[in-house]
């Protein structure tokens, strides 16, 4: 049986068995924040650290917050960010292979092998990339209303995928503007994470403080 990490899945009298392994789900969590804040604020080694103990506890996970990216996508980033492409490629390839709703690892292991000179292929994959990002948003937007509203609330996101989009569509591929907006696209989505959380959280603290004072 494969373990999900939801403590709420499972009867209570499974949870004594199931503790240590929920324990590693938990950790997992915490390597995969850890790492997320040395890649978002420029320590890409630490990042390696972090990520390779989330992958190796939880590699099929592909949740760690409301947006899908999996442990090795995470790991794969930093790797590339270091400009170890050869691990870059062999831990995204593999990302791809787990987990087929990962839209950033579609678009990193698409940036790994245009660098590598592969840009037929590369440019498969981050054009397949940017797109389900952008389905990703318009879904959050369109079907989850509520939660959806925290996430490119502007566009902005969105509004430079169509423009690369367009791009590429073309057939004129500007490929150091395509490779920089690209990874523009994967840096913003990473803080939007943090964004949509904040402002969510911001919002949910509102409608506590209103419904507490409109009680009688």
């Amino acid at each position: 049986m494969k373990l999900k990490c939801e403590r709420s899945k499972y009867p209570s009298f499974l949870l004594g068995l199931l503790l240590p392994a929920l324990a590693a789900c938990a950790s997992a969590q915490g390597y995969v924040e850890a790492g997320r804040r040395d890649l978002i604020f420029g320590d890409p080694n630490r990042a390696v650290v972090n990520f390779s103990r989330a992958a190796e506890i939880a590699p099929d996970r592909v949740h760690f917050s409301t947006f899908p990216e999996g442990a090795l996508t995470y790991l794969g980033r930093a790797y590339y960010a270091l400009g170890r492409l050869a691990d870059a490629r062999r831990t995204l390839e593999e990302a791809v292979s787990r987990y087929p709703n990962d839209n950033l690892a579609k678009l990193y292991f698409g940036l790994v092998l245009a660098r590598e000179g592969d840009r037929a292929r590369g440019l498969r994959y981050i054009e397949d990339g940017l797109r389900g990002v952008h389905e990703w948003l318009d879904y959050m937007e369109y079907r989850h209303h509520w939660r959806g509203q925290f996430w490119d609330p502007n566009k902005e996101i969105r509004s430079r995928i169509q423009k690369t989009l367009a791009m590429i569509s073309s057939g004129q591929v500007d490929w150091p503007r395509l490779i920089a907006e690209a990874e523009w696209a994967g840096q913003h989505m990473e803080e939007e994470i943090d964004l949509a959380r904040r402002d969510e959280s911001d919002e949910r603290s509102r409608d506590g403080d209103s419904r507490r004072k409109h009680r009688p």
